[in-house]
This record gives structure tokens, sequence and C-alpha cells, in this order.
């Protein structure tokens, strides 16, 4: 950093095209362990020789350091231990102020955003701090406290959805008599929302397990109630003996009954029974898309009759659909993330998509069939997926 660059900026155009670029890279990330790498990167060497940035996790807990920069980067180790000896809470949590630290002049700005404060912004040079570059970087610590401080909230967000996410799905897979079963998962949206996708299998009776693959309108929060009212009224009326047409037209009312809450939902539900030469399955298919029945000969065909989504209609009556899975079958049950995959003016359904991608599987074990589904969905656009997806995948041993 030279003079020059100080009576560029003083004049004016300079000056303002310094802070913007600032911004942009302040506002270009919400990884709050990025932003103090980006403040030192910002003001070494423009406003100084080096840069040390100290962040408190809470707005009263001790300072700690988190990110240190010197220009020539032979001196940092040595300007490490001269800092180790400073006590930088003492110093710059108000206002702006300099003081001297072995042959720097430093100048130590406030990170405070909001009315609280996050951090510290020490930045050391050899001589004076002229007058412009201390507002110079009173400004961008205002920014850099801004940023920091919208990193810390979308983080925080972030792990709280993966939370409720996790709380979602099911807490365990059990083991059940005869069944091979995979599944995938993968929320689509920003870190921060939750995605309107699950899945869940549990044991319901005796010898009775059951399954459920279902896709809420929407995501977020309200989609998050939605899904956990399915799972927890799955599970308790099928534990209460419940057949799955009369658990479908029970939640059916409990989602009508949320009123202005209430979302849409599409659900496949059947239950599960260990019989000698396979698996007895009765499911009914709520408005989902289709179940695909796999034979070990490569033959596909669907085995479920389109009936109406939960959350549309009061009068609505459900019917079971009874299939046999006999030794080596596999069902296959997905949501809308995968048949309606997009590429161009095509969906990946289109002309039987699904069908053929399944009819590849014979001899596969379930994991692997769901896997082949997820990954022939990732491939069939080259985009990411704006979708939830969701994959079950039940073969009879």
């Amino acid at each position: 950093m030279g003079s020059e660059w100080l009576e560029q900026t003083s004049r004016g155009p300079h000056w303002l095209g310094f802070l913007a670029d600032a911004s942009d890279l302040l506002a270009g990330t919400l990884d709050p362990d990025m932003v103090p790498a980006i403040i030192a990167q910002i003001v070494v060497p423009r406003l100084s020789s080096w840069c040390a940035v100290y962040t408190s996790d809470s707005g009263t807990g001790p300072l700690r350091p988190v990110y240190l920069w010197h220009a020539d980067e032979a001196k940092i180790d040595g300007l490490r231990a001269q800092l180790s000896e400073m006590d930088v809470s003492a110093v710059g949590t108000r206002a702006a102020s300099t003081f001297h630290l072995a042959d720097s002049q430093v100048l130590a700005v406030p990170l405070t955003a909001r009315g609280r404060s996050l951090g510290v912004m020490c930045l050391g040079r050899p001589d004076r701090f002229p007058d412009e570059v201390i507002q110079f970087a009173e400004d961008i610590g205002r920014r850099a406290a801004l940023a920091t401080d919208n990193a810390r909230l979308y983080a925080q967000q972030a792990a709280a959805n993966r939370a409720l996410q996790r709380s979602l799905l099911p807490p365990n897979e059990p083991e059940v008599p005869g069944l091979d079963y995979g599944v995938v998962y993968e929320p689509a949206g920003e870190v921060n929302e939750v995605g309107g996708d699950f899945y869940d299998l549990f044991k319901a009776g005796d010898d009775s397990w059951r399954f459920a693959i279902g896709d809420v309108c929407g995501t977020g929060p309200e989609a998050a109630a939605v899904t956990g009212l399915a799972r927890h009224t799955l599970r308790l009326l099928a534990r209460e003996g419940y057949g799955v047409a009369a658990v479908l037209g029970r939640l059916n009312q409990a989602i009508l009954e949320e009123g202005e809450r209430a979302r849409f939902l599409t659900l496949l539900h059947g239950d599960i029974t260990p019989v000698e030469s396979g698996l007895e399955v009765r499911l009914v298919s709520a408005g989902h898309p289709e179940a695909l029945r796999l034979k070990p000969s490569g033959v596909v065909e669907a085995v479920t009759t389109p009936q109406s989504l939960l959350g549309v209609f009061h009068e609505v009556v459900f019917e079971a659909d009874t299939i046999h899975l006999d030794h080596g079958d596999v069902l296959l049950a997905v949501t809308d993330g995968v048949t309606e995959r997009r590429s161009g003016g095509r969906l990946l359904d289109d002309d039987g998509g699904l069908a053929k991608l399944l009819a590849e599987c014979p001899g596969l074990s379930a994991r692997a069939v769901a896997e082949r589904i997820r990954r022939g969905a990732a491939d069939f656009a080259a985009e990411p997926s704006a979708d939830d997806l969701a994959i079950l995948v039940l073969r009879a041993r």
C-alpha cells in the first residue's frame, strides 16, 4: 500500500469502487468461518500491512483469534506470538481506537451488528493511520459485522432445519423377515429449507410391518408440520390395528382439520406380511406416482390403483390393492422428484422412463436398485434437481 492509492481514494471514485468490491465479497458468502478470511484479504495490503480478526461466539463471550494475515507471510508467526500477549477485549469493543504493538501502530475496529458486539478487527501498519484509512476501516468493519451476523443466522437456521429434517425420518430401520429393502432420500432445496418428501418403515404388529412414502406440497415449516402429522398418524393408527385404507381415511380428515395450515399430500402406504412364498402386500396410492413391480425375468408392471390425494376432499373412501411379491420380486416406490425430473421439455417418466430404468435391475439387491434409480434420475438432466427425491425399494428374498 502506498500514498498514491490513498491520494486516489480520497478523491472519491476509487473509494466507492473499493467499498463496492468489499461489499460484494462479504455478501458472497454465508459461511461464518469464511468471513474473517475475506475481511483480511480486503484490507491487506490496501489499508494495512496486516490484519487480525477476533470473534466471540456470543455478545458476552471471550474474544478469540480466528484469522491472521500479513502482507509478508514470513512475518505471520512472529506477529502471532506478539498478538498472543495482547488483551484484545480491552480495546476496540465500542469505538475504533489506536495503540502500539512492537513496530506497528494498531487500529482496532469493533465488529458490531444489530446492537451486538461480534468481535474486533485489528489492522497494523508501520506508520500512522491517516484519517481516510480509519474512515474506510470503520466502514468495512460495519459491513463485515453485518456479513458475519447474517452468516451466523443462516448457519443456525440451517442447523435447526437439518435437525428438523432428521426428526421427520425414521429413527431406525427394522429387520423384516424375508424382506430386503433400500431407501434413498435427498432434499433438494437450499440448506435452510426443510424438504416435503418423506418415507417410513416400521413394525405395526407381531407379524406385520408398514411402509410409507409421501410428498407434501411445498417446503419449509408448513410442509414439515404436515410431514410430522402424517408420520405420527400412520404409526399410531397402524399400531392400533387400523388397515391401510382406514389409516389414509383418518389421515385425510386430520389434514383437513388443520384448516388453512393444511397442505396437499400424496402418499403410498402399505403393510407387509411375510408368507411362505414371499411377501403379501396391501397398499393404497393416494395421488402418488404409481408403484412398480419388477419380476426376475425383467418384466415391469404397475401395481397400484390411482386414488385421491390427501387434504383435498372430505368424502373420500380408499380401497387397498393386494399384491404378492414372489422371492426375487422388487417393489419400487418413488416421489415425483424422480418421475418429474426434467430435461428440457421432457420428464424422466415420459414414455415409461421409470419402468425402463427398473427393467435394468433384475438380480440386484434392494439398495442397488435404489441407487440405480437415483443415478438414473441424476443423469437424466445436467442441472441439479429442483425437487426433493425419495426412493423406497422392497425386495422379497
